[in-house]
């Protein structure tokens, strides 16, 4: 999104860079991507009202939709999120958070983008509303023909709207793959571990899965170990992962997934995941 510089790395969309491109030149990028924030109540403007919010990615662009016809064009996407157009005139203060949510997400879809940064949307909601935006979002998604970029720590949640699924520690990528491939047979040691501390919802097969019990504590991520940086708390951990920081790749034959670990081994996951 930009709103922060970066300091290192590379972010490339449809074939064009990110990193360093001008504003001017970023404003243009930012019609195709949009962000719905993790906190329903410090992401919306508390003086102004719904159809200000709603309405103000078309005041920044203007070509997408001329003065006389955004007021008409924010109630259709309120309606679209689930709200009614007669809220057009409140302020965010009169709406409940899973009602504010949905706020944030008709300001996201207000220039038709092709991909939406969900960052955390739902971890700050009660879960009965969590499943209404979930549902929500995955409706948009087959309407609108979006591509979302989820970030979340909910593995539950992470499954059920999720095609391709990263595991980070430490700011880096473990290990990638299709839903299946992590959920089932995860090969980096560090996702094998946050599966296993899934409760099996099945009580007759808890006691045929192993639990993983990582020691120590979590390294600070402005001081990284060497090498590996899972190396700490892994159990395979050997003089190799200090000394050479793994490739994110293929490491094990006959799977399309990709994991940074010297000593990656699938690993079968029996009931490991709850059902959404």
């Amino acid at each position: 999104m930009g709103l922060l510089p970066a300091t290192s790395g590379s972010v490339n969309l449809l074939g064009q860079e990110l990193v360093g491109m001008r504003e001017r030149e970023l404003r243009r990028v930012r019609r195709n991507v949009q962000i719905i924030f993790q906190d329903p109540y410090a992401s919306l403007d508390p003086r102004m009202t719904v159809g200000g919010i709603v309405g103000e990615p078309f005041r920044i662009h203007p070509e997408v939709a001329p003065r006389g016809d955004r007021r008409a064009k924010v109630q259709e996407l309120l309606e679209v999120v689930g709200l009614s157009p007669e809220h057009y005139n409140r302020y965010p203060h009169q709406f409940s958070g899973g009602q504010r949510q949905r706020i944030g997400i008709a300001r996201a879809l207000a220039l038709r983008p092709q991909i939406i940064v969900c960052d955390e949307p739902v971890s700050a909601l009660d879960v009965s509303v969590q499943a209404q935006v979930i549902n929500l979002l995955e409706r948009l998604q087959d309407e609108f023909d979006l591509s979302y970029v989820f970030v979340a720590h909910d593995l539950s949640v992470v499954r059920h709207i999720s095609d391709r699924v990263a595991v980070m520690y430490l700011g880096k990528i473990a290990e990638i793959g299709d839903e299946i491939q992590i959920y089932e047979h995860p090969t980096h040691p560090y996702t094998q571990a946050l599966l296993s501390a899934v409760p099996v919802p099945d009580p007759t097969l808890r006691g045929q899965r192993e639990e993983i019990v990582l020691t120590g504590d979590v390294p600070s991520p402005a001081n990284p170990p060497s090498g590996c940086r899972f190396r700490t708390r892994c159990w395979k951990a050997e003089d190799l992962c200090a000394e050479e920081e793994p490739a994110l790749i293929q490491r094990v034959a006959g799977t399309s997934q990709l994991s940074a670990c010297h000593f990656a081994a699938e690993l079968d996951v029996i009931h490991a995941h709850p059902t959404p």
